[in-house]
């Protein structure tokens, strides 16, 4: 090597060690600082639905919480998949977060053949946010009044009944209670559950399995009728409700979960700390009406819980699937 040769390698090579002590420190300033301005909130389903609402309630705590605006982006089609790749595909700096549901982190890939991201690879998990049931519900001007008289219809009419779906857990809700009663229901899908709500109201379809925050509305305006919760347990909200099991479905039981996920690559210490902020905000003044009015239960946990339980979903509702005989698309 050359003189002059020699000397520009060792200029480089102290440049490399001298950027390379400083990444550190600047990583750690900018860590120390997050938030440091507005975060976006991209949500895979419509205005309206329950995980637009947890994400907006979520939101005005971490603004009261950081004094950092958290704007929510709706973001709904395709069973959620144009909002996951659009986060997988983002910036990993911490400041775009998908609030999401097992459609997106658990259903999607036993019910796609190929999905344009990958749930774990592309993601990194942040925590869980919330658990829940769903509630079965008709027209209030049907002439079905229990799930029993739903099944005996089903059964002397095969194909005639339709249930609507606008998302992985209302769908597959509905294909549990077809497997489980063996009875044939069509399935009408939609980008929302809001959406399957409206057509639900006018007639369109005649049952859906819905998330409470969205059903609940409609039964206490007397709009639909609820015959069924979708867990083992009565909800809070619907107290004189069965389960669908108590109402003659031996070993029904189907609940939903929220979750906050971010681009993979995302720093860990920022990770950590809006699994800290969000942890909080759960917790929050500003979100305890979402929690109450929609009867889910209030959960998070660290990242490495997060992916933990996520996995043990994946493969439940791989297997939930694969008995209802559903075809991946």
């Amino acid at each position: 090597m050359t003189p002059n040769a020699l000397r520009r390698h060792t200029l480089a090579a102290g440049i490399a060690a001298a950027l390379a002590l400083a990444a550190p420190a600047a990583f750690a300033q900018t860590a120390a600082k997050y938030p440091a301005k507005a975060l976006t909130f991209v949500v895979p389903f419509a205005a309206g639905s329950a995980t637009d609402q947890i994400a907006r309630a979520l939101g005005q705590a971490i603004t009261q919480e950081t004094g950092q605006a958290v704007v929510v982006e709706n973001k709904g089609g395709a069973s959620g998949m144009l909002a996951a790749q659009g986060v997988a595909r983002a910036a990993p700096d911490g400041y775009t977060v998908l609030i999401t549901t097992n459609t997106t982190h658990a259903a999607n890939e036993h019910l796609y053949k190929k999905l344009p991201y990958d749930p774990v690879k592309d993601f990194a998990a942040v925590t869980g946010l919330g658990k829940g049931g769903q509630v079965l519900v008709v027209n209030s001007s049907s002439p079905l009044q229990s799930v029993k008289d739903l099944v005996a219809y089903a059964k002397a009419n095969p194909g005639k009944l339709t249930f609507g779906s606008g998302s992985s857990s209302s769908r597959m809700a509905g294909e549990m209670l077809k497997q489980l009663a063996g009875v044939d229901i069509l399935h009408v899908p939609y980008k929302s559950n809001p959406l399957a709500i409206t057509d639900l109201l006018g007639g369109q379809i005649d049952l859906m399995i819905t998330d409470v925050s969205t059903g609940l509305p409609q039964v206490q305006a007397g709009k639909l009728k609820a015959l069924g919760f979708s867990t083992q347990e009565r909800s809070a909200m619907l107290p004189d409700v069965p389960t669908i099991e108590q109402a003659g479905i031996k070993g029904y039981n189907m609940g939903y979960w929220f979750a906050a996920y971010l681009p993979a690559g995302t720093p860990p210490q920022i990770v950590n700390q809006l699994s800290g902020l969000l942890g909080k905000a759960v917790e929050s003044r500003q979100a305890a009406s979402f929690y109450t009015l929609s009867g889910t239960s209030r959960w998070h946990g660290t990242p490495e819980e997060l992916a933990k339980f996520q996995a043990e979903e994946t493969a439940k509702w791989g297997k939930v699937i694969k008995a209802a005989g559903i075809q991946p698309e």
